[in-house]
């Protein structure tokens, strides 16, 4: 089980992520249509790594890491 300081870090996190990414705006336009149009996030992500391979998204992966170190939980273990 996931105990809420893990939980509003995570939340944290990801709504910085959107605002630096999205804007502001954007940003509420995404959640009202996650809230609103039922979102299916096993359906999304069926679909979401298709054009790209294992080795490409792993690379992808890793430089993330690299560049957001504060996104990387401190007990992680490293590849």
């Amino acid at each position: 089980m996931i105990d809420s300081m893990q939980t509003s870090a995570i939340m944290t996190a990801g709504m910085k992520l959107l605002r630096e990414n999205l804007g502001l705006i954007e940003t509420e336009i995404f959640i009202i249509n996650l809230k609103n149009k039922g979102f299916d996030y096993t359906e999304w992500r069926e679909n979401l790594w298709e054009d790209i391979t294992t080795e490409e998204l792993f690379a992808k992966a890793s430089e993330f890491e690299k560049n957001h170190l504060e996104f990387v939980p401190k007990n992680a273990e490293r590849i």
